[in-house]
């Protein structure tokens, strides 16, 4: 997701793969060995992006134990994190923040607008995913007739729809920005604003609200709960839910908020702001997409016991869908 700029010029005076023509601002010479190894590295997050989200698809695909409302929401959660390495993670190094600096044309801001799509995805799935915990935390009697198969569709397909609102209509508001006069400049600043808001500020501050909702509840059950075996365990699986998913969100935010926070800054001032902090945010925001895997193998057993059956091809040599999942 690049930031829409004004003027180019302005606010950039080298590069850290290329050497920089003063008089006409365009980039020169071969890259260096160091930009070479950093296109490689970068070449790696996006292989293990698209492995990771790979074994989360199959895994709940394939395995029944995983067909619950909150893993199909996660299912949706790893296909944008699975397009961004497939999309975005090669278009940001063929094309990278930089190089569309210097050249505003349509594909930059298609590439752009991919990047708003999958990431307002990417959170909206996760504002669903605070919801099926709110439910399974603080209504849990009404937790299965509230949030089914049914509902979790309209979740998945309301959040991609939004998204792709969004994506195509900032896509529309760069190619009018060229365009643009002075009367149309408050139209342009007000779609940005709006942009910001609903794909970030507004469903990070949803989540953050029912999280805590959600943490007080669970206190308070924690305090009140009956000492029986299976009250305890059912507690105890719903907080681990509860507790790794706030990790994932927790996760995004440290990702995403610093690229959200720049962009805002560069929207609405003319502040110099290094090149090289450009390159950083923007990778640091999509390594997100990568992540999340690890997260779910870290902290659920089930999803490690199916990341190594498929890693050992044993789904291959036997029908293995109906598999207790440890």
């Amino acid at each position: 997701m690049a930031p829409e700029v004004t003027d180019n010029r302005s606010y950039i005076d080298f590069h850290p793969c290329y050497e920089i023509d003063k008089v006409s601002y365009t980039l020169t010479s071969t890259p260096s060995t160091v930009c070479v190894l950093l296109y490689i590295f970068l070449g790696s997050l996006s292989v293990a992006t698209i492995c990771g989200n790979l074994l989360v698809i199959i895994s709940i695909i394939y395995f029944k134990q995983l067909h619950t409302p909150t893993n199909y929401i996660i299912l949706s959660l790893a296909v944008a994190d699975l397009l961004v390495g497939v999309v975005v993670f090669p278009f940001s190094m063929a094309f990278s923040v930089t190089s569309c600096l210097y050249h505003q044309d349509l594909f930059c801001k298609i590439r752009d607008g991919f990047d708003v799509i999958l990431s307002t995805s990417s959170i909206l799935n996760l504002c669903c995913i605070s919801i099926d915990r709110y439910y399974a935390v603080c209504r849990p009697l009404t937790y299965r007739t509230k949030i089914n198969d049914h509902v979790v569709v309209i979740m998945i397909l309301m959040s991609w729809g939004i998204a792709f609102l969004i994506g195509i209509g900032l896509i529309i508001v760069g190619i009018n920005q060229e365009q643009c006069t002075a009367t149309c400049f408050i139209d342009v600043v007000l779609a940005t604003i709006m942009g910001l808001i609903f794909s970030f500020y507004l469903p990070v501050l949803l989540m953050l609200c029912i999280y805590l909702k959600i943490f007080l509840v669970a206190q308070g059950q924690a305090r009140s709960i009956q000492n029986t075996k299976s009250g305890a365990t059912v507690s105890k699986m719903e907080r681990k839910a509860t507790k790794t998913l706030a990790i994932v969100m927790g996760i995004f935010l440290i990702c995403w908020l610093p690229f959200f926070l720049f962009t805002t800054i560069m929207s609405f001032s003319h502040v110099y702001v290094p090149l090289a902090l450009i390159e950083l945010l923007n990778w640091l925001a999509l390594s997100n997409s990568m992540l999340n895997p690890f997260i779910y193998a870290f902290f659920y057993s089930w999803f490690r016991s199916a990341f190594r059956i498929i890693i050992s091809g044993k789904i291959i040599q036997s029908d293995l869908t109906n598999s207790k999942l440890l």
